[in-house]
């Protein structure tokens, strides 16, 4: 099947070495080298400077408790150096999240790029199989990944494991190797409670996010359908249906609630008995003369300092591994390879007329299901050919495979000569311009949505655009004339307004050649008929392709094209084809038959 099977909306789960997403983030990181150093020695120095608080804080309470008569000169500059080291910790950690910070943002800023930019590049069957808001959202999650992971790998994660060396450093040379070795056993019993505990609850908290989802989801859908809730009298039917939702939160927050406290109660644990045998190792040495009160207060801070980070390894845990889980899914999206590519070297086309020419194409967006059966057709430079047939002949395939959305299977498409897979996709897309069945706009104004064509144009030539188009006399009636807002997709716009704007916007990118999918066939008959003058008001001089159902818009092209069952049935002008008595006349002969039984269905906006 052409459309991508590589899901926009990817979920899943996360895989075994979701850590590459780390390793892939490095070469954006690296681009900073003098910041992430400089943030490195500014952590490093914060740690330093806190680490050395219980130092200082230890000589304080032993000057203190030795002698009154110092108390007025040592403590004193032992209490500054104190207030030094607070206000040092304290500066360092900004100075590092100022320095640090911009490194994470152009990390996000040149990910998300990357990233906008690859999907731009990815062929049409990825866009047709996607989940517009599952894309966006991966993006958006991945992102948001990115600013966790560095925020809390160089925040947190990474000073409490400097911390922990510093402080296992210092009570491994400065007292005894078992306050190092409690440090060491206490930290790693910590944190594989926290990992396996965490693992185990969240289950629970997906369990009940889940189900809040559902619960609201519930509610949102009979608030929206409220007319059908009355019609059917179902207001206590649709409050069971929301009770039953909120009994189910209810026990997943239960459930939740109660893994929670067993993680905080497991990690006091764990830390109140660190610190107890801590104390009764140093009380034990200060009754007995080999410490100080001061040894025992600097212990007791370590402990404490030590655990405060650590308080947070559960939720940080949790997060990182989601953070690490988007951030894959993100970049999974950047392994995906574009069906369409540009062959090496390509070859690039003027912007001009050009001839395009079919030779035996096949093609299926399907391999079970063929759309195009040797198909071969020439269109003369600066000629006006239309190819119409009945719904799914294949008429709007063969305007994606000239815009080279997609290759054919068989066959050769050439255009000015060369086949279209040898051509630079820039120079051929170029030098195409389309106009699609429903022309969809930015929810911008009006006169960006033309100019769109070519950002850079000047005014003269937007206002031979908007001539050529017919929209003068629309864009003067308008208050606001080009300035005037359009809204979400144009729907401020008529559907007759809407496709001479996509043809101004198709012109002013002065391509050599003019795409009409079905311009017209959403249109009531007076829209239609503005359309159509506009149409053969710009495709004088240039090569023009139109696909059309309605008849009466192509009868004065130069050559028309019947197509059926993807074949090519019928060839020749209005009048030699209607003469002819083959298909297209019993199309032309229904399209007449329906026009004069009544108005078209079809109505603009």
């Amino acid at each position: 099947m052409r459309p991508s099977t590589a899901g926009a909306d990817d979920q899943r789960p996360p895989e075994p070495g979701e850590w590459r997403a780390v390793v892939r983030l490095a070469p954006y990181l690296l681009t900073f080298r003098g910041r992430v150093l400089l943030a490195t020695l500014c952590l490093i120095a914060a740690k330093a400077a806190t680490v050395a608080l219980p130092v200082v804080l230890k000589h304080i309470v032993d000057a203190l408790d030795v002698a009154e008569q110092t108390v007025i000169v040592l403590p004193l500059a032992l209490l500054l150096a104190y207030g030094a080291l607070r206000f040092a910790t304290v500066a360092f950690g900004e100075l590092r999240d100022v320095v640090f910070g911009r490194v994470t943002e152009r990390a996000m800023s040149r990910v998300a790029l990357e990233v906008f930019d690859h999907l731009n590049r990815l062929d049409l069957g990825f866009h047709l199989a996607r989940r517009t808001g599952g894309l966006s959202r991966d993006i958006e999650r991945g992102v948001a990944g990115i600013r966790f992971l560095l925020r809390f790998m160089a925040f947190n994660i990474v000073p409490t494991l400097i911390e922990i060396g510093l402080v296992a450093g210092i009570l491994l040379v400065g007292y005894s190797w078992t306050y190092a070795a409690v440090i060491a056993v206490a930290v790693t019993l910590y944190i594989v409670f926290s990992v396996v505990v965490t693992e185990w609850r969240t289950g629970y908290v997906r369990r009940q996010n889940r189900l809040a989802s559902r619960a609201n989801t519930r509610a949102i859908d009979a608030l929206l359908n409220f007319e059908t809730v009355k019609y059917f009298g179902n207001e206590a039917f649709e409050a069971r249906r929301y009770a039953d939702s909120l009994g189910e939160w209810e026990s997943a927050m239960a459930q939740n609630r109660v893994s929670l406290a067993t993680l905080n109660l497991g990690q006091a644990l764990i830390v109140g008995g660190a610190v107890t045998v801590m104390m009764v190792l140093a009380g034990r040495q200060v009754v007995a003369g080999t410490m100080t009160l001061g040894d025992l207060v600097l212990v007791n801070a370590y402990m404490l300092q030590l655990f405060v980070p650590l308080n947070f390894l559960g939720f940080v845990y949790r997060e990182i591994k989601q953070a690490l889980a988007d951030i894959g899914r993100m970049f999974r999206l950047t392994d995906i390879e574009p069906e369409v590519q540009d062959p090496e070297p390509a070859v690039d086309i003027p912007r001009a007329p050009a001839a395009i020419a079919f030779e035996d194409v096949h093609f299926g967006y399907d391999s079970r299901r063929p759309i195009l059966q040797g198909v071969s057709l020439e269109v003369a430079a600066g000629e006006t050919v239309a190819v119409v047939g009945s719904s799914g002949a294949g008429k709007s395939t063969l305007a994606r495979l000239i815009f080279r959305f997609y290759d054919v299977d068989t066959g050769v498409i050439r255009v000015a000569g060369h086949d279209v897979r040898r051509l630079s996709q820039a120079s051929l897309r170029g030098n195409i311009g389309v106009v699609p069945q429903d022309a969809v706009l930015f929810n911008d104004t009006l006169g960006y949505n033309i100019a769109y064509g070519n950002p850079q144009a000047s005014q003269q030539a937007i206002d031979e655009v908007l001539r050529l188009a017919h929209l003068e006399a629309f864009v003067a009636s308008l208050p606001d004339g080009l300035d005037t807002q359009v809204g979400e997709r144009g729907l401020k716009l008529s559907g007759g307004e809407k496709q001479r704007v996509a043809i101004a916007r198709a012109v002013l990118k002065q391509p050599g050649i003019l795409l009409f999918d079905e311009a017209t066939s959403s249109l009531d008959s007076e829209s239609e008929q503005s359309v159509v003058r506009a149409l053969r008001a710009v495709a004088a001089d240039r090569t023009t392709v139109i696909i059309a159902h309605r008849l009466s818009t192509v009868a004065d092209a130069d050559r028309i094209v019947v197509l059926e069952q993807g074949r090519i049935v019928e060839t020749g002008h209005h009048s030699q084809l209607l003469a002819r008595g083959g298909r297209y006349a019993d199309l032309w002969a229904l399209q007449q038959a329906e026009q004069a039984s009544g108005p078209s269905d079809s109505t603009g906006r």
